[in-house]
C-alpha cells in the first residue's frame, strides 16, 4: 500500500496500535508499517529512509532501545545502497540497537538450499554485519523463510532478526519464532521480548568480538 492513514492502522491492528510509522510502498514492492500500543507512549525518535523505518523506544522500566525495521530491495546496485543505509542509521543512533525485516540478502552457505550465490554480495553483507558489531539471534521453527515457485522451489533465510550486544544485554532471554502463513511465501516470525521466559545458557563467539575493547 503506497499510503497509510491512521485510520487504517487503526482498522487492521486494533485502537492500542495509536502510534505508528511507514515507508510507502512502490506498487507492488516494498512497504514498511511498524506500529506499536500505546503504552509503549510516543518514540522518542523516528526516521524513515529508502529501505528501512527507525524508531527509539523508552520503556518506562528499560534503557531506550532503537529498532530498525527493513525491506531489502532486489537490484544488486540497491542492495550496496541498502547496506550502506544501515551504516549510515547506525551513525545516526547509539545504544541499544535491533533490525529485522526481510533482508533479501543471505551471508552463509546454509542460507540457501541449491549453490546459486552471490559470493560477491554475501561477502558485503557479512562485512557490515561486522562492522556494526551485529550478530543474529538464532530463529526456532525452521531453517528456511522463503520459498521460491516452481517444481524444484528456491529456498532461502531471507527474514531476520539482527541486534548489537547491548540490545541483548536489555533482553537476555528474548525468543525468535517463526509461524506458518498460507498468503505470503514468507515465513512470518514473532520476535518475544521474554521477560517471563528463564535464561537461556547460550554460548557464541561473532567474527567481530576480538576487535571490541577489552576482549
Amino acid at each position: 500500500m503506497e499510503h497509510l492513514s491512521q485510520r487504517i492502522v487503526l482498522s487492521v491492528l486494533g485502537s492500542t496500535f495509536s502510534h505508528y510509522i511507514s515507508v510507502p510502498s512502490v506498487g507492488a514492492s516494498g512497504g514498511i508499517l511498524v506500529a506499536w500500543t500505546h503504552d509503549l507512549g510516543p518514540a522518542r525518535s523516528t526516521r524513515v529512509d529508502t529501505y528501512s523505518a527507525l524508531v527509539q523506544f523508552q520503556p518506562a522500566d528499560r534503557n531506550p532501545w532503537w529498532l530498525t525495521c527493513v525491506y531489502g530491495p532486489q537490484g544488486n546496485e540497491e542492495k550496496i545502497q541498502f547496506l550502506q543505509e544501515l551504516r549510515a542509521i547506525r551513525s545516526a543512533c547509539s545504544g541499544p540497537w535491533a533490525v529485522l525485516g526481510d533482508f533479501n540478502l543471505i551471508y552463509k552457505d546454509e542460507d540457501k538450499n541449491n549453490a546459486n550465490l552471490n559470493r560477491a554480495m554475501m561477502g558485503r553483507f557479512r562485512r557490515t554485519l561486522d562492522d556494526l558489531a551485529l550478530k543474529e539471534l538464532p530463529l526456532t521453527g525452521c531453517k528456511y523463510t522463503w520459498t521460491g515457485g516452481g517444481t524444484h522451489p528456491t529456498l532461502s533465510k531471507l527474514d531476520r532478526v539482527f541486534c548489537c550486544m547491548d540490545w541483548e544485554n536489555e533482553f537476555p532471554n528474548c525468543l525468535l519464532q517463526s509461524t506458518a502463513s498460507m498468503d505470503s511465501d514468507h515465513c512470518p516470525l514473532i520476535l518475544g521480548l521474554g521477560d517471563l521466559l528463564p535464561g537461556k545458557g547460550r554460548f557464541h563467539i561473532e567474527a567481530f568480538w576480538p576487535q571490541l575493547d577489552g576482549f
